[in-house]
This record gives structure tokens, sequence and C-alpha cells, in this order.
């Protein structure tokens, strides 16, 4: 499968990107290019794992779904990472769901040849544990920004940190998705949008979101986004290189 049907290649997933040349010659033929659609589940709770996915382009969401339906986002996962952390901690299941937040491409490899390369305990045994409390981090502060900032704080803090992720301005996201997400009521994400579109920072039509003014939301945001994104870049403050795209 050609990698240009994952847009430049995995080199676009920073993980991927940061790999030493011998690393990235093993794995190399073992990933695996995917498209991932908007709404598909990556894994549900308790399910087992086969595979692990580096995004390139796409957005993977994190969720906890409670008994009621009801569900709530621990963290996102973009070209910064990996989904499927379970598999190298010592578990081949989580508790949470892995859904699509923004469609695109990822790389994805079997969970077998990932853990393989993981008990080398090398440059990509490093790289995953700082990803690791990177993620942790991101968890910690959504859960304290859920709990104590404004509904149009944590849409601030969503959208920046979606914006981090990807390529372009423009999400394609429906407000009920976004409430989703944040486990709120859709009236809330409904008023927050609107006054961050009166603002001029972003504009919402139909599904598509588009950030017009960054600083103007980082300007709105609460501590927590920043708390995030230092800690971040603190963690994983790597060079991307550029190897040849994979075949």
């Amino acid at each position: 499968m050609n990698s240009k049907h994952a847009g430049d290649g995995a080199a676009q997933n920073r993980l991927v990107a940061a790999m030493p040349a011998d690393v990235l010659e093993r794995i190399q033929p073992k990933l695996e290019p995917v498209p991932l659609a908007l709404g598909k589940v990556i894994y549900e709770a308790d399910e087992t794992l086969t595979h692990v996915y580096f995004p390139t382009t796409a957005i993977v969401s994190l969720l906890y779904t409670m008994e009621n339906g009801s569900s709530a986002e621990m963290g996102v996962v973009g070209c910064d990472g990996v989904v499927g952390i379970a598999v190298f901690m010592g578990g081949d299941t989580t508790p949470n769901r892995a859904v699509v937040q923004s469609a695109g491409h990822a790389y994805r490899m079997e969970l077998k040849d990932f853990r393989d390369e993981f008990r080398r305990v090398g440059e990509l045994h490093r790289l995953l544990l700082l990803y690791t409390q990177s993620l942790l981090t991101q968890m910690s502060q959504t859960a304290v920004c859920n709990r104590l900032h404004s509904i149009e704080q944590q849409l601030c803090r969503w959208l920046l940190l979606s914006h981090d992720r990807l390529e372009s301005d423009e999400l394609i996201m429906t407000q009920e998705l976004i409430a989703n997400m944040l486990g709120v009521r859709r009236e809330g994400i409904s008023v927050a949008a609107h006054r961050l579109q009166d603002a001029g920072l972003i504009r919402y039509k139909r599904g598509h979101l588009t950030i017009l003014d960054r600083s103007g939301l980082e300007s709105e945001v609460c501590e927590c986004y920043q708390v995030v994104k230092t800690e971040c870049d603190r963690l994983l403050s790597y060079q991307l290189k550029s190897p040849d795209p994979i075949a």
C-alpha cells in the first residue's frame, strides 16, 4: 500500500519522525497506512487491542462512557502521539474508548510487532514513555478544567489542542459532538460558540468550525491549555527529521 494514501508519510507523526534511522528501518515494513473516517471507533472499552495507531492527519479522542450513555473526553491524540498506550503499559485493554474526532489518516502496527520493538528498551521505548507522561498531564489537566472552568474556557482549550494537531484552521465538527466530547449540554456549547464567533475568533456554520484568530483564543483560554502545551513541548522537544516516505 503506497504512502501517498496517508499524506506525506508516517514522518508526519512526531514520534515516528523522532525515531533513529535504525529503528525506523526496522519498523517501516510493519507500518500500514489506514484512513480514519469521522466517528470511526478505534477500540471500545475493555476490548482487546490488536494494533497501535500513529495518527498523521487524523485526531482521535479518548472517551469515557458512563452506564447511562453520557460521555466525556479524557484526552486527544493526533500527530503528536500514539493511540493504544495500554499495550506497552502492561495491559491489552482499557476502560475508555477511542473515537476519531477529525477524519484523516494514520499508520497502524500490529500488537506483537510493536511490543517486540518496545522490549528492546531503546529509543522508541524512551520516546513512548515520554509521550505517555505528556498524555497523562493532558488527562489530569482536562479533569481539572472540566471541574473548575467555564464552558467557554473549556471550548477554547479544546479548540487549541485540536488546532495544534491539525494542518488546517478548519474542523469538521458539530456542536453536538463537541458537547459529547466535553461532557456538557449542547445548549452550553451553542452559547459559548456564538460568543466566540461574535468576538471574531471563530466561524461556525453547518458543522464546519474555522479558527479565525488563534491569538484571540489564547487570550480567552484558561491556564489549562498552556500547562498541557508547556509540558508536552518540554517532554517531546525533539527535532523533526525527514526520512524517506514509507513505500
